[in-house]
């Protein structure tokens, strides 16, 4: 018998960008590549229990031939011998939302539907789990991805997978939102085995948002000065790329070589997607919000800094 994930999800779409994804946490390994499935011209998917992962594509199908969310999960178990296994959410490029939760999943397990949105969960602590997901998802301000983070978050605190934590994914389609506009695979990001996937999950979004997503240009940029201006440098100083000399060290400004530190830094890290003006102006907003130390923290502020932006 094929194991089974203890798991909790949502599917959610936001109208405003006709972004659709799913977010999912699991005691079971690399849980991102059974439970997501997702199209900006049909919707998305979360299978899960006993998944039936022919469930993800065939569903995906059935709402690109007009099917509501409601009509694919029917289509969807009435087919499958072994529906009362399954637990399956789905929610429609046209705003339809549905789930099914099989008899004999395992509890507690249920699923929570709302405007755009369903989450669904199996061998959870408590219902309060689906709840705290739901509120999350409605109450958090930001994007998409970052809503859908928060609901995952919401749940693991209150209650979450009843057998603990190891695997976390969050999948993201939007239309031309792929790497260079060449698919709809906007945000793709898993971690496979961690202690606290969920907030590694974050971490390793963070870095892809900063690398790979485009943010509208700010109407106005700041320099960097001050104590934060000191930190900045002392931060590209232990990444060897700043020798911490020179006038501007004693005056705590950023001049032309910490520029040129950061300019390196940027190219390093493939930030190419800002530039370098908007780079520190993210670094002078973000930094006193940053977390972590060095590069951890730098990266952390650069994503603080252009989160007031709004994405492409």
């Amino acid at each position: 018998m094929q194991p089974r994930p203890s798991t909790f999800s949502i599917v959610a779409r936001d109208p405003e960008t006709d972004a659709v994804g799913v977010a999912v946490q699991s005691k079971f390994v690399s849980v991102g590549s059974v439970v997501p499935f997702a199209a900006a011209d049909a919707g998305a998917i979360a299978t899960q229990s006993f998944a039936n992962v022919a469930y993800g594509p065939e569903g995906l199908d059935h709402l690109r031939d007009g099917k509501s969310a409601t009509e694919v999960v029917e289509a969807l178990t009435d087919a499958d011998d072994d529906a009362a296994t399954r637990q399956v959410g789905v929610v429609g490029r046209d705003g339809s939302v549905a789930a099914f939760t099989g008899e004999e999943c395992l509890d507690y397990a249920g699923d929570l539907q709302g405007e755009h949105y369903t989450v669904q969960g199996n061998i959870l602590e408590n219902a309060k789990t689906l709840e705290a997901m739901a509120d999350a998802y409605e109450s958090t301000d930001g994007g998409l991805p970052e809503r859908l983070v928060a609901a995952l978050h919401a749940g693991n605190e209150a209650g979450g997978d009843r057998r603990g934590e190891q695997s976390a994914a969050l999948y993201v389609a939007k239309p031309e939102g792929g790497y260079d506009g060449g698919n709809d695979r906007w945000v793709d990001v898993r971690v496979d085995d961690h202690d606290r996937p969920i907030e590694e999950l974050e971490r390793v979004f963070k870095v892809y948002d900063v690398t790979l997503l485009e943010r509208v240009e700010p109407a106005e940029t700041r320099e960097l000065t001050g104590e934060t201006a000191r930190e900045v440098r002392a931060a590209l100083a232990d990444l060897g790329l700043y020798d911490g000399e020179g006038a501007e060290a004693a005056d705590e400004g950023f001049g032309e070589d910490a520029r040129a530190a950061l300019e390196e830094f940027r190219g390093i890290n493939n930030f190419e997607n800002h530039s370098l003006v908007v780079l520190e102006d993210a670094l002078a907003r973000g930094w006193s919000d940053a977390e972590g130390s060095g590069e951890q923290r730098l990266v952390d502020a650069v994503w603080h800094g252009l989160s007031r932006l709004d994405r492409r």
